[in-house]
């Protein structure tokens, strides 16, 4: 006997492109067996009331064996602070009605955050046996989340050195890493997508490429290093005293943090003596450790020798920059 579908969902949590596959998957699935619409009914969950989507979803479907009825962030908005009696009346009405929907009820709620546990309606989705709950978050390891989008949703290899390039760049935002795997996909054209790929083709922020220009200095990769480079320096608007003054700051950081770890200093506590966050210090070690504290002194006595020279008019600010980066690499 196959086992029945649930009647109600909870989809929540930060992770709101997966959320959205998820959610986009089952409007595809109704859309199948209903291309007119007539059985689909989306619902803004701070502008309806439990009666109505209720309503919608325990009336009977018109040729189609399901009514999907898809609730966007009527659970947080309805336990919310503030939301005084009216809110737990419409919980309560929810508690009471959900139990006995109609096996051809669908009724989706997706929360753009993470529900309590203590929640009443979380608790009845686990424990229901038509109830189901998911939480999306982002997930562990981007790197390996990468690499599976890119076989799954775009049947095409991301090289490991390239997923870790992508994910120091789009920053945890699976969306918009998405839709650069969609990019990369198409350029590759069923090769391998490289990490050269993601330089070429990926709009880092400043501060990304002159993190990862340094990295290519410190493997010895000059023509990676002075691409990158200049990549940030063809953007439009871009300031090359800005990209001077990114570049000098990161090294006098890079310097600092050196100092201090080969002093006996720890990781755990780097950030309190460089007066920092630690989210701003999170790479440095790993950073340094690729260079010996007499190259990152030597590199820094290089930069104050070319900022003299820039602001006294001896040198051009980008020849300054080109020769660090080949002096380095």
């Amino acid at each position: 006997m196959a086992t029945e579908k649930p009647r109600f969902y909870i989809f929540h949590g930060t992770d709101e492109f997966r959320m959205s596959q998820t959610v986009n998957k089952m409007r595809a699935e109704m859309r199948d067996i209903d291309s007119a619409g007539l059985n689909l009914s989306e619902f803004d969950g701070s502008d309806t009331n439990a009666p109505e989507v209720l309503g919608a979803v325990s009336a009977f479907p018109f040729l189609a064996d399901r009514r999907l009825v898809i609730v966007r962030g009527m659970l947080t908005y309805i336990t919310r602070k503030g939301a005084g009696e009216t809110g737990k009346k419409q919980v309560q009405r929810l508690l009471d009605d959900i139990p006995v929907l109609p096996e051809w009820a669908r009724l989706v709620f997706v929360e753009p955050r993470s529900l309590p546990g203590n929640s009443k309606l979380l608790k009845l989705a686990q424990s229901d046996p038509f109830g189901y709950e998911k939480e999306f978050t982002a997930p562990r390891n981007p790197t390996q989340w990468l690499m599976r989008q890119a076989k799954s949703d775009h049947e095409t290899v991301l090289e490991p050195a390239a997923a870790q390039a992508l994910a120091s760049v789009v920053s945890g935002d699976l969306r918009r890493a998405d839709n650069e795997l969609s990019k990369l996909a198409a350029y590759a054209n069923g090769d391998p997508i490289t990490e050269d790929m993601v330089a070429l083709l990926t709009p880092y922020t400043p501060e990304t490429r002159i993190w990862d220009m340094i990295d290519a200095m410190a493997a010895g990769r000059g023509d990676r290093a002075m691409t990158m480079l200049h990549n940030v320096l063809d953007e439009p608007g871009e300031d090359p005293f800005r990209v001077w003054a990114l570049v000098v700051r990161q090294f006098r950081l890079m310097l600092l943090a050196k100092e201090y770890l080969d002093g006996g200093g720890s990781t755990a506590t780097l950030a309190d003596a460089m007066g920092m966050r630690a989210f701003q210090v999170k790479k440095l070690p790993g950073q340094v450790s690729r260079f010996q504290l007499e190259d990152l002194e030597m590199i820094y006595r290089k930069l104050l020798e070319y900022d003299k020279n820039i602001k006294t008019g001896k040198m051009n600010i980008v020849l300054a920059l080109d020769t660090l980066v080949a002096t380095v690499a």
